[in-house]
């Protein structure tokens, strides 16, 4: 179910038995311990990884109890969050798209981490941690730590690369020329597409950015790009309209999985999609899977992605600390490996990056390594309270009516910013 396919009263229900669930008495807690609820928001191979972390970290020491507590789609998992804390019921940690960071910052929800024991020693890699997520980042109260962070990147089908000895396009206009030459048609009908992107919000700004904009200026204005912004647009509806795009049907994550079953059916020769994906696509593709970075226009430039952990300012003091210890456990170099390792997010900590690379993982694998270097390109997001309603009302619907219903994408942005700077004044 889409979080749109949601209504109010299903997701109160929805919220109020996750309460219920997290607040029940467990038989599976040993007596003694301290439990606290943890809230997650995905499904599958990631689930399966966590919850296999979440059992280590409760069977090596015998103090705290971790409860993971599925809630959906991050989308899905931020409307019940945010109820929840409303009815001051949240549970004691969770994690959230970064692009809500700062609103729930600046509401005052979540609890400074930059005191807890550990909490400077812990060897994060800057382009992931709150440091450097964000413009400012680092001087800000410490509330955010990160998780499973990721860029998008491109993925392309090494069997067709090869056979067409193809390298990966390091400019737009060499994603252009390939995309058309690898696309396939016969009576008009495209058999294959050359190029799949959703068309999401996430992979825009990416486009944003390689035109050499930015979605939100150092001054505060949403700019969206100014022309940058309406350049990327274009730059799809381009490849659309002479058919080596292939449009991905459905929205948000209905879209990414389309576009990566398009991939793994070869329908598409290549794709842009996340880090998240990478093991999923190399463990059922019938063909070598081969990463790259994503192309510049004007300059190389990806956002980073995923979500942070966060604990919750009201929190009884006992759940804050089973709360902090499992944090730590997390981001200790074993625990961090295995996450990346065994999902294709990054690894968040140096001495994790470091200890692949001495043992020679990176040698092995390299397609793990090209999320990890795009972060020399890496753009901070905006520190902005209103940034996720800009994503979610205002922008991400009217990238959808220009690209796949064909309307004017000057226009479209006009209105978006207009709309967004407006409301952004109260």
């Amino acid at each position: 179910m889409s979080r749109r396919a949601l209504s109010r009263r299903e997701l109160v229900a929805g919220t109020l038995a996750a309460l219920s669930s997290a607040v029940c008495n467990d038989p599976r807690v040993p007596p003694g311990r301290t439990a606290v609820s943890l809230w997650f928001t995905y499904g599958g191979r990631n689930r399966e990884v966590l919850e296999k972390l979440i059992g280590s970290f409760n069977t090596t020491q015998d103090r705290y109890y971790v409860r993971g507590v599925f809630q959906g789609d991050y989308f899905e998992g931020l409307a019940k969050l945010r109820t929840a804390i409303a009815a001051r019921a949240a549970p004691a940690f969770s994690h959230v798209v970064g692009e809500v960071i700062p609103y729930l910052a600046e509401a005052g929800v979540l609890e400074p981490l930059g005191d807890y024991p550990g909490a400077r020693e812990l060897d994060l890699i800057a382009e992931l941690a709150q440091e450097k997520s964000w413009v400012g980042g680092g001087s800000r109260p410490l509330v955010a730590l990160p998780f499973n962070r990721s860029t998008p990147i491109a993925y392309l089908n090494g069997e067709i690369f090869a056979r067409e000895k193809r390298p990966a396009p390091k400019t737009w206009e060499e994603l252009r020329e390939t995309a058309r030459s690898l696309t396939v048609k016969k009576g008009g009908h495209v058999e294959r597409h050359g190029f799949g992107c959703p068309v999401s919000w996430w992979f825009w700004v990416a486009l944003v950015g390689q035109a050499g904009g930015d979605v939100v200026e150092p001054d505060g204005r949403v700019s969206l790009g100014d022309d940058a912004g309406v350049r990327a647009v274009e730059f799809w509806k381009t490849l659309v309209a002479d058919g080596s795009m292939k449009p991905p049907p459905g929205r948000d994550y209905n879209a990414w999985e389309a576009t990566n079953q398009d991939y793994l059916a070869g329908r598409v020769a290549m794709i842009w999609t996340s880090t998240a994906f990478l093991k999923y696509l190399e463990d059922n593709a019938r063909f070598p899977v081969v990463a790259a970075p994503l192309p510049r226009d004007r300059r190389f430039a990806v956002p980073t992605g995923g979500t942070h952990w966060v604990m919750l300012r009201g929190a009884e003091p006992e759940q804050k600390a089973a709360a902090w210890e499992f944090l730590r456990f997390m981001h200790e170099p074993a625990q961090a490996i295995a996450w990346a390792t065994q999902t294709g997010y990054m690894p968040v900590t140096r001495s994790a990056i470091q200890k692949l690379e001495r043992e020679g993982y990176y040698a092995k694998h390299p397609n793990d390594r090209v999320a990890v270097d795009q972060l020399a390109v890496a753009m901070p997001w905006p520190w902005s309270p209103d940034l996720f309603r800009v994503q979610q009302e205002i922008v991400q619907p009217r990238l959808e009516s220009a690209v796949l219903s064909n309307k004017d994408a000057r226009t479209l942005l006009d209105q978006a910013r207009a709309l967004a700077n407006r409301r952004d004044r109260g």
